[in-house]
């Protein structure tokens, strides 16, 4: 199962990347949502390889995931792969400069089940795809405003 969004914000192609791998102010965002959320490599700065152990609440279970930068080419692509109880989620965001001032940011995630209770959940989730993909829409989105509004107090 595959969910996308797409936003442009105003700000440079460079400094949209620069922050969406500012993975420390990512880390204390997650931490204040009451997501728990440590890294597990000893890389310094930011390069494929990355990695965190989460642990979030979903459909009121705690869930434990697993989080790679598996991809980076600095300043269009990052790819992260995640695994959480026989789920592996491929997430892709690529970053395209439509002018000076302006970046397109795409977002894909792929979800593929590993086990019988991971294909039950990816099926339920198939019932309401439209309702994900709206969801997950509206989410990008108002991540994205944030970003802009970050940027644009930044400077």
């Amino acid at each position: 199962m595959q969910v996308n969004a797409r936003e442009d914000i105003e700000a440079p192609l460079d400094r949209v990347f620069a922050e969406l791998t500012d993975f420390e102010a990512i880390e204390r965002r997650a931490l204040r949502r009451g997501i728990e959320i440590r890294r597990t490599d000893g890389l310094a700065g930011p390069q494929a390889g990355m990695a965190w152990q989460t642990t979030f609440r979903f459909r009121g279970k705690p869930r434990d995931a697993t989080v790679i930068l598996s991809e980076m080419k600095a300043p269009e692509t990052l790819v992260f792969t995640s695994n959480s109880g026989g789920l592996d989620i491929v997430t892709r965001v690529d970053l395209v400069a439509l002018s000076r001032g302006r970046t397109r940011v795409s977002v894909e995630s792929e979800l593929m089940p590993k086990t019988l209770s991971a294909r039950l959940l990816v099926q339920s989730l198939k019932l309401a795809k439209g309702n994900i993909n709206t969801r997950f829409r509206k989410r990008v989105g108002l991540y994205a405003k944030e970003l802009e509004d970050r940027l644009n107090r930044m400077a």
